[in-house]
């Protein structure tokens, strides 16, 4: 794949969208984004806070903790982050500068301040409303399809901008649905290194570190840390302690940033930080730890288009696949090894819910990790699942698709149990 082909601009294009810092779980920082833009439309600290939310925001919101808050959680900690502290100038990365006064500021505004936070369905799955009330003065932020896309602001009833909004659309984003895995293969392999040094660097660099805070502090369930002291220091191992830890620690208050993909840290991490390990085990060059990172992040992204941003089908299944991919090319593998090795891995661990955003999305990363490994391995030894096993079908594409299947449309129903039980709890 050349520089002229449109595919090859593209990707490169969606991994500068997707791979971002963030500081913080996304789902309470949007929350905090869109707080702090509309307290600066507004003009002045908001005496009266009202919060739409969507039943998967309500979800992911509800169990993390939300950085520089000294451990507070829940949406109106988060929106009062973003009130008090926030600048929305540096959108996921709006409380990332967050002075120990700012944060006391934060417990004491949200003592006093008066909150409402309602359930809508807008028909979008990912959707904030937040309105900001002082005298008589009012502003209005939302955000819906992906965390970052503000489509109305209103001050006192004017609108001052709008986007219209179709249920779950992506509008003003590189078109995803020229992903396919050969393409991919055949961009990842071909790219030239200096086309995505900045992004996939920047994400080496982030998530290492993050990882590395996670396995020496005491954070959430401390899985990477479990998984070490259980099981031993062999690369398998590592690649699941590695990204089980950075989840530890950014579930769990960790205030620094990680490298996202496809608008979660959890599949940033999981998607990298087992490659990173195969890479130094393996002792590969720069050029092809790039190359299978990039592999890796697009193969996940790929088949979080089909499922949603947000879903009762837990991301880290997606991430999981897509290291293995990134894995099976470091060990020398071909574009056969590695569909056969999304397919395994899709086949083992499909249908992990996700319950929200808390402490055991480290222990489901780690599992996730694993199936990746092990699908790769299943194929070296002449394994393989075949088209009629169960959600397997002939073809790397046809099975993405009923994943996707799955995750948007066969679990609807299960996001709304999920939710109605962590609402009614």
């Amino acid at each position: 794949m050349n520089r002229e082909d449109i595919k090859y601009q593209a990707y490169v294009q969606i991994l500068k969208e997707e791979l971002v810092p963030a500081m913080g779980c996304t789902e309470p920082i949007a929350l905090a984004y869109a707080a702090a833009k509309a307290r600066e439309v507004l003009g002045k600290m908001p005496e009266r806070v009202r919060i739409g939310a969507s039943g998967s925001i309500i979800k992911n919101v509800k169990s993390v903790i939300v950085p520089h808050t000294n451990h507070l959680k829940g949406i109106p900690a988060a929106a009062s982050a973003g009130i008090v502290a926030g600048d929305a100038s540096r959108e996921l990365e709006v409380i990332a500068d967050v002075s120990e006064e700012q944060a006391a500021e934060i417990a004491a505004y949200l003592g006093q301040t008066e909150f409402t936070v309602e359930h809508v369905d807008n028909g979008c799955v990912f959707d904030i409303i937040v309105d900001v009330f002082a005298g008589g003065d009012s502003a209005k932020v939302r955000i819906a399809n992906y965390h970052t896309n503000i489509v109305r602001i209103e001050k006192n009833g004017e609108i001052l901008h709008y986007v219209p909004v179709e249920a779950d659309s992506e509008e003003g984003l590189t078109d995803r649905t020229l992903l396919d895995v050969q393409s991919i293969w055949d961009f990842a392999t071909t790219v030239d290194v200096e086309d995505i040094r900045e992004v996939i660097g920047r994400q080496i660099e982030y998530n290492t570190a993050i990882a590395k805070e996670g396995l020496a502090g005491n954070y959430g369930a401390n899985i990477g840390s479990v998984l070490l002291a259980c099981y031993g220091t062999d690369v398998r191992t590592r690649a699941k302690a590695m990204a089980a830890a950075g989840s530890d620690a950014r579930m769990n208050g960790c205030e620094l940033p990680v490298v996202i993909n496809a608008g979660s840290g959890n599949q940033g991490m999981t998607c990298s930080l087992p490659v990173l390990e195969y890479a130094k085990e393996r002792k590969a060059t720069e050029e092809e730890t790039y190359r299978a990172l990039a592999l890796s992040n697009l193969i996940a992204i790929h088949q979080k288009t089909g499922i949603g941003r947000l879903s009762a089908y837990c991301g880290a299944v997606s991430a999981g696949a897509a290291a293995g991919a990134g894995i099976a090319y470091l060990c020398g593998g071909g574009y056969k090894e590695v569909i056969h090795t999304v397919v395994n891995a899709l086949a083992i661990v499909s249908g992990i819910i996700c319950d929200g955003a808390k402490a055991s999305c480290a222990a489901k990363i780690a599992s996730a990790v694993d199936a990746g490994i092990l699908g790769y391995n299943m194929y070296l030894n002449g394994q393989e699942f075949y088209a009629g096993d169960g959600i397997v079908t002939r073809g790397i594409e046809a099975t993405i698709h009923n994943v996707g299947r799955l995750g948007r449309d066969g679990m609807r129903e299960t996001n709304e149990e999920i939710i109605k039980m962590m609402i009614d709890e």
